[in-house]
């Protein structure tokens, strides 16, 4: 099959829309639903970012997409009993790819809501029981068991868009796009990364562990698939704060590492401890967590809103507590795609626990932002790699 016809383009009014190949056939397959205009592009970016950490750790790899930056991503390693806790997995015996979604549609769960998910390996039983909990808009993996298959076709009364593509596939050495009736052309990225990449390291501490190094990789993959500008917070084999498409490179620090917080104080006792109404839905659940760790919640104990949200009043969760927790989060790696400009980018990563660094380097202010990050003990490559995705 050469074409394939879509729903419209981005929005309602764009029509006719469809995908197609000027030589040989489509590599992917529809084996349900009927995929959007933006379905498909999460697809196609979110199953490069798998294949390419798949190949780069050796381990099966998931990702949550929405709107052409992914949400999460991890590579399958174990969940502790907390984080199988936070990521509701209950009543699912986790396989090495269920943990790898597990942890890709975890980490930020208000973002991964609708999501388009990626899959490195053939979806097995356990992944799509994960699946099946959540609100998604469909799936990309190599392929599927029969009784995963037969789980995800029942999502959406019938209508979960399911797609198998052929994992040979190699896209031509030349891409071509068009904006406003102007043809683009460039070079497609083939660029591989990995841990040869780390040689330069710029900074006092010159110790890079093993874990390190697969997180730096991991955050520079999920670099390469983000929209600029871009950084990525990475603990334990996933993604635990992206930010994307932001025109300032400390908002996009700021963001993620704001996202790397909120995960991270999920896992405090206190959040732990919430009990909420009888009946609630999973998206109201992560919703009410969301207001429970914002600083918006004292508002909503003195308006009396809580009722809704959690049986009994929960206690307030005082900026105090906060820092002091949000203090034992350590060992994270953080990326960046182009260079950090200033010091302030460190400064903002320390406090979300990082202690491990990757960025091109060519600041005019290099030596501040290494003075920066020496003063913190942190380890710092420059790698000479520009990550811009558009």
């Amino acid at each position: 099959m050469k074409e394939l016809e879509l729903k419209y383009g981005c929005n309602p009014n764009q029509k006719p829309a469809k995908v197609f190949v000027d030589e040989g056939d489509l590599p992917i397959t529809v084996l349900n639903g009927r995929p959007g205009y933006i379905n498909l592009l999460d697809a196609l970016n979110g199953w490069q970012l798998v294949k390419e950490l798949k190949e780069a750790t050796g381990l099966p790899a998931a990702t949550s997409f929405k709107h052409v930056s992914p949400a999460g991503a991890a590579v399958g390693t174990p969940l502790s009993d907390t984080l199988k806790q936070i990521y509701f997995t209950d009543g699912v015996e986790l396989t090495p790819l269920a943990s790898a979604y597990a942890r890709a549609r975890g980490a930020d769960r208000m973002s991964s809501f609708g999501d388009f998910i990626s899959l490195s390996d053939e979806c097995d039983e356990a992944t799509a029981l994960l699946i099946k909990k959540e609100v998604s808009d469909g799936i990309i993996a190599p392929g599927y068991s029969d009784k995963a298959l037969e789980i995800l076709k029942a999502k959406k009364n019938g209508n979960y868009c399911v797609i198998k593509i052929d994992p040979t596939y190699v896209p031509p050495a030349t891409e071509v796009k068009q904006v406003f009736g102007i043809k683009f052309e460039q070079g497609h990225n083939f660029l591989k990364i990995d841990e040869k990449i780390f040689d330069n390291i710029v900074t006092k501490n010159k110790t890079l562990s093993e874990d390190d190094k697969r997180n730096l990789i991991i955050s520079l993959i999920v670099l390469k698939y983000t929209q600029s500008n871009s950084v990525c917070y990475v603990k334990d084999g996933q993604a635990i704060g992206i930010g994307a498409g932001q025109q300032s490179r400390v908002h996009c620090t700021r963001l993620a590492g704001q996202k790397a917080d909120n995960w991270w104080l999920r896992q405090s006792p206190k959040v732990l401890g919430l009990q909420f109404v009888d009946g609630i839905k999973r998206a109201d659940r992560d919703n009410a967590i969301d207001v429970y760790i914002g600083e918006e919640y004292e508002d909503v104990l003195a308006e009396g809103k809580w009722q809704t949200l959690f049986k009994v009043k929960p206690e307030v969760f005082t900026r105090e507590e906060k820092k002091e927790w949000l203090s034992k989060n350590t060992n994270v790696a953080v990326g960046s795609d182009a260079f950090f400009p200033f010091g302030d980018n460190i400064e903002r990563a320390r406090k979300s626990g990082v202690t491990v660094v990757t960025q091109p380097g060519g600041s005019v202010r290099d030596d501040q932002v290494i003075e920066t990050a020496d003063k913190y003990n942190m380890v710092m490559t420059f790698n000479g790699i520009r990550l811009f995705h558009h």
